[in-house]
């Protein structure tokens, strides 16, 4: 696996912290088949309660190729943070390409039951030829 690479945003409170790395051994360029893992880091820097409730990606690949994965919760938790907690999770995708990026927004509900959207920055999938640098 490749170095990873953070990024990091902020929205009503809630820190996302993004790392990507790309996995050379699952890879295989001349299938056209890159796999990127990433890591997720969500903190409640705010005053109350707040759960994450849906999550909507979009992947877009070196040929400017975009899909979204929209679902409930992540990797099937719908997790609680407490003031100062964090949630942190792991997982990937695949491209045809050796270049993309992704981004994201988490849908969150606070104690008083207002819904909000949660911002991921957006990250770059990148091989190991090219610079890094986000799309």
């Amino acid at each position: 696996m490749t170095e990873l690479q953070a990024f990091e945003q902020t929205t009503d409170g809630i820190r996302v912290l993004v790392a990507s790395a790309y996995i050379e051994e699952q890879s295989d360029p001349e299938e056209n088949r890159h796999v990127w893992a990433y890591q997720v880091r969500v903190e409640n820097l705010g005053s109350q309660p707040v759960q994450l409730l849906t999550r909507r990606w979009r992947i877009t690949d070196g040929n400017g190729r975009a899909h979204e994965v929209i679902g409930d919760g992540v990797v099937g938790d719908k997790p609680i943070l407490r003031p100062g907690d964090h949630y942190e999770y792991s997982s990937g995708t695949p491209l045809a390409t050796s270049t993309g990026f992704m981004t994201g927004i988490f849908q969150m509900i606070d104690a008083n039951g207002r819904r909000f959207a949660v911002q991921v920055p957006p990250f770059s999938l990148d091989g190991p030829e090219p610079p890094r640098a986000v799309h």
